[in-house]
């Protein structure tokens, strides 16, 4: 009897250091798992889309992603002169890029599509059918304060049935955060914008 006890006995010490070790074992997988997932997070958030040109997301990898932010904010600008001064002779045309470009500023370029109204360039424009286009050249930005300094270098080809005059164009501005948007994928916000030289260049005729 005493020996079947001692067997009963080492069979439960047997039994509980079994369950002992199948609970630790189980608490270990949960831990890796939790911090696995978690690293694969902070991964998944590490990554950011930057557009080509408008064209296409290139995936780029970063430990922060305020490193692409200078990258993003020289995108917006660009992207914001090509929209208001990339225009073809056709009143829908110019309405739909005009509207794109004013998601991307505040006021101040709002202000100065009513002054080119009131002037009547865009009749003119249309009456004329003429075309005008922007390369922009280079954007210099300080972005080691908010709202952050933006001077854009660009040219602008107007084309004419007789001739195609160049002119140079430079503007500055500021930029300031704001929240991410289809209409403003970027998350900038063009501020106290104004053309500061915009004279000709060269005629041509054609």
């Amino acid at each position: 009897m005493f020996k079947s006890l001692e067997n009963i006995e080492s069979s439960f010490r047997k039994m509980r250091l079994m369950l002992i070790v199948f609970i630790v074992l189980c608490a270990t997988v949960c831990c890796v798992s939790i911090i696995l997932a978690f690293n694969f997070a902070n991964q998944q958030r590490q990554k950011i889309y930057v557009l080509d040109h408008g064209k296409s997301l290139i995936l780029a990898l970063s430990g922060d992603e305020r490193q692409y932010r200078p990258v993003e904010a020289r995108f917006h600008v660009r992207r914001f002169h090509e929209l208001f001064f990339t225009l073809s002779p056709d009143q829908k045309a110019i309405n739909y890029t005009i509207e794109q470009a004013l998601y991307l500023a505040d006021e101040s370029a709002n202000i100065e599509y009513k002054n080119l109204i009131e002037n009547g360039f865009y009749n003119n424009l249309i009456a004329g059918n003429v075309s005008q286009k922007i390369k922009v050249d280079s954007v210099q930005l300080n972005i080691n304060s908010s709202p952050y300094y933006a001077k854009t270098f660009a040219t602008q080809t107007i084309i004419r049935s007789s001739t195609v005059t160049t002119r140079n164009l430079i503007s500055e501005c500021y930029l300031r955060d704001v929240a991410k948007s289809d209409n403003n994928p970027q998350g900038f916000l063009i501020e106290r914008w104004h053309v500061i030289d915009n004279k000709d260049l060269n005629t041509v005729q054609r």
